[in-house]
């Protein structure tokens, strides 16, 4: 699908512009805790106008993979146990259980720290979740690529312990890639879920 620059797009967040849209696509999580799954999803970026772009994403597990891991959905580092956030997703009902759901915004502060190449910018990303997460990801973006690490993670006292996390975000191809790490329930940094994402709206 072509892709042009948001009419009202505030000037400050050209540089995430490519983000902004509706993807869907299939992936997979996988951990230590958690046997390898297919996941569907749904990620809405938008704006309003403002100095940042608003983040909405919903994971469902594949149908076929759903009753097997249905034991493992109230457990897992990141997810809802009902269908909770699928609310006004399109499609939500042609898939397995709700797995995840996260909201946010995305920054781009004004400075330009020394010794970060100049193709490149300072970003930031804010997401909750209602499994009891607060997450501040700090990192870079540059040549439709953005890699991100935890700078904060706030949990509630039920929130299972999510240590530290990464992120990577790239559009290869006009398709949207991304990986996530996490480390939790005492595990080391390490894969835990991925996704390949096309554009279609």
């Amino acid at each position: 699908m072509a892709f042009a620059i948001p009419v009202d797009l505030a000037p400050e967040v050209y540089p995430l512009a490519w983000l902004v849209g509706r993807w869907e696509g299939e992936g997979v999580i996988l951990y230590p805790t958690i046997p390898e799954t297919r996941i569907r999803q749904v990620l809405v970026v938008t704006h309003d106008g403002g100095p940042y772009l608003s983040w909405a994403s919903t994971l469902w597990l594949m149908a076929d993979t759903a009753e097997r891991t249905a034991d493992d959905a109230e457990d897992t580092a990141t997810g809802a146990s009902d269908a909770e956030g699928a609310e006004g997703v399109e499609g939500a009902v042609d898939h397995g259980p709700v797995w995840a759901t996260e909201s946010g915004y995305w920054r781009l502060p004004p400075e330009h720290p020394e010794g970060l190449p100049t193709d490149q910018r300072v970003v930031e990303l804010l997401l909750a979740d209602p499994a009891g997460h607060l997450t501040l990801y700090a990192g870079t973006l540059g040549n439709g690529r953005i890699d991100l690490a935890s700078d904060l993670i706030a949990r509630t006292p039920d929130a299972a312990e999510v240590t530290a996390a990464t992120r990577m975000y790239g559009l290869v191809r006009g398709e949207l890639m991304w990986a996530w790490d996490i480390a939790a329930f005492g595990e080391r940094l390490q894969s835990y879920a991925s996704a390949q994402l096309r554009r279609v709206a």
